[in-house]
C-alpha cells in the first residue's frame, strides 16, 4: 500500500497523451542540439528531422510545423482555393476542434459526412461531390482521420476505396494522422502503408511521442515546396527550431517503438475500470491509447466527481455526451492506473 499512496504527491494525469512532457534525453538533445535558422532552410537538425519523418511515413519530404492543428489547417490552405469545399466526416477533428479555421484561413467550407467513428461510406461520399455546374463549388480535398479520436481506426481497406474514387475524379486527401504510430500499431502494418492512401499526411510529435511541441507536414515535394511559403504566412518560421527538432528526432526514433506499452496499458485500464459497479466500459473502441466509459447514474454530479479526483491529484476531463474519456502515455505506468481506479472506485461506491 505504500507503493500506492505514493501518488498522494505526484500528479496522474489521465486528460490525455497532450500531456507527455519531455523525456532527459529529449532535453539533453535540445540543449545540444546543432541549430541554424530555418527559415533559410539552415537548420541541420530540423532538416534531420524532416527527412526521417518522411522516410517513415513514405513522402517524399516533410515540413515541421508547430502544431496538429497548424499542420492540419496548412494542408487546408495549400491544396485548396477559396471558395473550395472539403468533404469531411462529421465527427473529424478539423470539424470539431479547429475553433472554424478554416473558414477563416483558407477560405473554404466543410460539406460534413456522417460517420461512425471516423469511417464514412463510399457511397455517402459520392453523394456529397459536386461536379462542375455553374452553382456549385469545386469540391478540392477529401480529409480524413486515423486514428480517430473516439479511439476507433479507420480499416486500410476503407481508405483505399476512398483513395480510388479520389484518383477517380482528381481530388487529393488529406489524413489528419495525429496519432498514426497508434494506428499503425492497432492495424500490425508500418505508418507508410496507412499513408500511402492519402496525398498528405500531418502527425504530432507531442502527444504520445513525449515531444514539448511540434507537427510534421507531409507529402510530395511539390506540395511541400507549396506550404513552405504558406507556413511562412501562418506565422509558422520558427528560425532556430532545431532546439526542439532534436525532442523530434527522439519520438521518431525511440518514442514510437513504445507505444505498444500504452496500448496494453489502456486495455489493463479498461479492466480495471470494469471491476467498479457502476461503470460501462466502451470495449469496442479500444483500439488505442483511450478508454471511453459512462458511468450509469442518472443525476451523477460530474463535477464534483472530477474535482473529488483532482484533489487526490487525479487529473480528467469532464464527460462529453456523457462519455468520460481517459488517455494512457509514458507517465502513465500500471501502479499509477491501481491508485487511480481505486480512488475512483471509493468515490463512486458513495454515489451509485
Amino acid at each position: 500500500m505504500l507503493a500506492i499512496n505514493q501518488y498522494h504527491s505526484q500528479w496522474i494525469d489521465l486528460r490525455s497523451d497532450t500531456v507527455t512532457h519531455p523525456t532527459e534525453e529529449m532535453l539533453d538533445a535540445m540543449v545540444r542540439a546543432e541549430v541554424g535558422d530555418d527559415v533559410y532552410q539552415d537548420d541541420p537538425t530540423t532538416l534531420s528531422l524532416q527527412e526521417l519523418a518522411a522516410k517513415m511515413v513514405g513522402k517524399e519530404t516533410a515540413l515541421f510545423v508547430p502544431s496538429g492543428t497548424f499542420g492540419n489547417q496548412l494542408a487546408l490552405i495549400t491544396h485548396t482555393e477559396r471558395g473550395d469545399e472539403i468533404l469531411i466526416p462529421e465527427s473529424n477533428h478539423i470539424v470539431m476542434h479547429e475553433v472554424g479555421a478554416s473558414a477563416v484561413i483558407a477560405g473554404v467550407q466543410l460539406r460534413c459526412i456522417p460517420d461512425m467513428n471516423g469511417r464514412i461510406t463510399i457511397n455517402d461520399l459520392q453523394q456529397r461531390y459536386r461536379d462542375g455546374d455553374i452553382h456549385n463549388p469545386r469540391t478540392g480535398l477529401i480529409c480524413l482521420e486515423n486514428a480517430h479520436s473516439s479511439g476507433k481506426v479507420i480499416p486500410l481497406a476503407d481508405m483505399k476505396e476512398i483513395f480510388k474514387f479520389s484518383r477517380s475524379l482528381g481530388i487529393p486527401i488529406h489524413l489528419d494522422g495525429a496519432r498514426i504510430f497508434n494506428a499503425a500499431l492497432a492495424l500490425k502494418v508500418d505508418a507508410a502503408e496507412i499513408s500511402q492512401y492519402c496525398d498528405s499526411v500531418m502527425f504530432c510529435l507531442s502527444k504520445g511521442l513525449c515531444a514539448p511541441i511540434g507537427s510534421i507536414l507531409a507529402g510530395s515535394k511539390s506540395f511541400i515546396d507549396r506550404a513552405l511559403k504558406n507556413r511562412k504566412l501562418m506565422g509558422g518560421g520558427l528560425r532556430q527550431s532545431g532546439y526542439l527538432a532534436a525532442a523530434g528526432i527522439i519520438s521518431l526514433k525511440k518514442m514510437v517503438q513504445r507505444l505498444s506499452v500504452d496500448h496494453e496499458n489502456a486495455q489493463y485500464l479498461a479492466h480495471r475500470l470494469g471491476e467498479i459497479s457502476g461503470l460501462e466500459i466502451l470495449k469496442d473502441r479500444l483500439d488505442i491509447n483511450m478508454v471511453f466509459f459512462r458511468i450509469q447514474k442518472r443525476n451523477l454530479d460530474s463535477g464534483a466527481f472530477v474535482r473529488f479526483l483532482y484533489n487526490k491529484n487525479i487529473k480528467i476531463n469532464p464527460p462529453s455526451a456523457g462519455e468520460y474519456r481517459l488517455v494512457t502515455h509514458y507517465w502513465i505506468d500500471r501502479k499509477k492506473i491501481d491508485w487511480a481506479t481505486m480512488v475512483m472506485k471509493e468515490y463512486l461506491q458513495k454515489v451509485i
